[in-house]
């Protein structure tokens, strides 16, 4: 696998449905060294047929980045919390799998989620909460564009802990200026 290319994108998004349950049931388990400690992923099938369900909800869109070239699972992209009226905004939540992990195929996926997210969802603003030493997530938000807003001290807990988290976010306006640079 290659890293990033310019060219046409690598990767389709798709809705998540039961027909990647297993697949995805096993991708998880073979990437549990690359998620811990950054994220706790659905690990069994009731826990996979909940996301399912979320992301047919109006406050949750998820998205399954695909290899265009395998049709394999490379990872998920959520778009959670999401509100409406004068807020118009969301939290990303996102994981790679292996052997997909640091090849940009999340890079791309993110673009086509944020795309979706500005154009087609309406949103205003997207917000990433990333751990500050997962230097791996830092670099995809701010290469694409996310600025750091802040720190939140114990922000979430995952693993059973509660983590700090950085606040990164971008706004609609400044996404087509970015979209215009690439």
């Amino acid at each position: 696998m290659t890293r990033l290319s310019r060219g046409a994108p690598r990767v389709y998004l798709e809705s998540p449905s039961r027909k990647r349950e297993a697949e995805f049931l096993t991708r998880v388990h073979r990437s549990q060294r690359l998620h811990r400690p950054w994220v706790k992923a659905p690990s069994t099938a009731q826990q996979f047929r909940e996301l399912v369900e979320r992301s047919r909800g109006e406050r949750h869109a998820s998205f399954f980045v695909c290899s265009r070239e395998t049709a394999e699972l490379a990872g998920v992209i959520n778009v959670n919390e999401i509100v409406r009226g004068l807020f118009q905004s969301g939290y990303l939540g996102y994981y790679a799998f292996e052997p997909f992990a640091g090849l940009g195929y999340m890079s791309e996926g993110l673009t086509l989620v944020i795309r979706q997210a500005f154009d087609v969802l309406g949103l205003h603003r997207l917000e990433a909460n990333v751990q500050p030493k997962n230097q791996r997530s830092i670099r995809v938000v701010s290469e694409l564009g996310f600025r750091l807003e802040g720190l939140s001290p114990r922000y979430l807990k995952i693993g059973g802990r509660w983590r700090d988290h950085e606040r990164w976010a971008i706004l609609a306006e400044d996404w087509p200026k970015r979209r215009a640079r690439r």
